[in-house]
């Protein structure tokens, strides 16, 4: 398969939506309410009772599982339209992809777990006998939703301690820290605190504009429509996307110009990038690494032939918070089968990301099942887990105040391929009556 294919499909779903990253135009949200309620009555003076800047608000909230700063001169579009990638010091040249350090573990409680670079689990579908049964019904269910009958040797029950982080949010937030991420994008404006986001520029999709939330993280995202090859100018008409996309080292080069220019360390990020075919732009990430790990985390990139238009990110920095208590592997799996852990499956199994997609058109049924008899067994499928390694690494975990801990978690690889993590911290340091 190539590298596009083995791609999770939701991911894939989502980079092919000409309209992400894309900002509605002033008044087109309360038009499309507006007529959607014509005949409910559901407007009052002729307008839709709506809050975009609400709505918007909320939204970025939840785009955490990217991130990516800008302290002083970053990235952005050149100007009369010549390709710009950066601006200022890049260091050395473009590292393609990751150089060996262990994948990112994404806990249950992270914020999109799962949507890191492994991808998002998907529903249950059509799967192949060999795999998961003759019953797609009877046996996909249970590998998604929780009926798993785990099994393991060779385990080690020695326990121990590991290093553990967290997100030093306040130190980047506040007006001036803005400020300065604001003018280093090229973002007019002064940034206005609203609904628990502090925003930059326009924010009606037709110029610059920047909003960082007051989360945990103190994520922030970046859009120029000017260069956005997506962007329609005339909403009402179709547009056609056009350009090349820049390459691998060029989409690269960018991010790690934007690293650079906050003071940071390119040589402490893994990167990747990617583009799909037809696409006209590329997409650049920068995996930050601790100890020898991903965090599931990353910065990000969008370029088009005119620079970059889109990034987003997380201006707080991770700060040590100690050595905490870990479990040992053997007790680590019999999370796996406690309901206070909720063990997450991270990574499909291999037969799963081997089935082809299928192009058969559904039959509708002609009648209806047959009546069940007395004596039917009721079906209740359970998969049998076969774990054949652990592994030690991190995983970010969101508290009930919204700060961000990077903790020890452990990721358990079974004979299909999938993996699965759960927490590794000892419970002397779980606070279970936390709300």
């Amino acid at each position: 398969m190539s590298d596009d294919e083995q791609r999770d499909p939701v991911e894939r779903l989502r980079a092919a939506d000409p309209a992400a990253g894309l900002e509605p135009r002033d008044g087109f949200g309360d038009e499309v309410v507006a007529r959607a309620t014509a005949d409910t009555g559901r407007v009052e003076g002729g307008a839709a009772v709506t809050d975009l800047g609400l709505e918007r608000a909320r939204r970025r909230r939840g785009w955490l599982q990217v991130a990516a700063v800008a302290a002083s001169l970053v990235v952005v579009g050149a100007a009369g339209g010549a390709a710009g990638y950066g601006i200022g010091a890049t260091t050395g040249g473009a590292t393609n992809l990751a150089d060996g350090a262990a994948p990112a573990i994404s806990l249950p409680s992270g914020a999109d777990a799962g949507v890191a670079e492994q991808g998002v689990m998907p529903q249950p579908s059509t799967g192949d006998a060999k795999s998961f049964g003759s019953d797609a019904s009877g046996m996909m269910y249970p590998y998604w939703g929780g009926r798993n009958h785990f099994t393991a040797s060779g385990l080690s029950s020695s326990e121990g301690t590991a290093a553990a982080y967290g997100f030093d949010a306040r130190a980047a937030s506040g007006a001036d820290s803005i400020a300065v991420l604001a003018a280093a994008l090229g973002v007019e404006g002064t940034p206005e605190l609203s609904f628990g986001t502090w925003m930059v520029g326009l924010q009606d999709g037709t110029g610059r504009s920047l909003s960082v939330s007051l989360d945990g993280m103190s994520a922030f995202w970046y859009s120029d429509p000017g260069i956005n090859p997506w962007h329609c100018v005339k909403v009402d008409e179709p547009c056609e996307p056009t350009g090349t996309p820049p390459s691998e080292d060029a989409a690269i080069d960018a991010l790690r110009s934007l690293i650079s220019s906050t003071g940071r360390d390119p040589g402490a990020f893994e990167f990747t990038s990617e583009t799909w075919e037809g696409s006209p732009t590329r997409t650049a990430q920068a995996w930050r690494v601790v100890d020898g790990q991903r965090i599931d985390q990353a910065w990000s990139v969008e370029v088009s032939d005119g620079g970059v238009f889109s990034a987003s990110g997380a201006l707080a920095e991770l700060v040590p918070l100690g050595d905490y208590p870990v479990v040992s592997e053997r007790e680590a799996f019999e999370r796996l089968s406690d309901p206070r852990f909720g063990a997450q499956m991270t990574v499909m199994p291999a037969a799963m990301r081997d089935v082809p997609v299928t192009t058969e058109v559904w039959t509708p049924p002609t009648e209806v099942p047959a009546p069940p008899t007395a004596g039917t067994a009721v079906s209740w499928p359970v998969n049998e887990v076969e774990i054949v390694e652990a592994r030690l690494g991190l995983g970010s975990q969101w508290q009930p105040d919204g700060s961000v801990l990077v903790v020890p978690a452990y990721e358990f690889t079974d004979t299909d391929g999938g993996t699965w993590s759960v927490i590794a911290v000892a419970e002397s340091q779980l606070d279970f009556g936390s709300k």
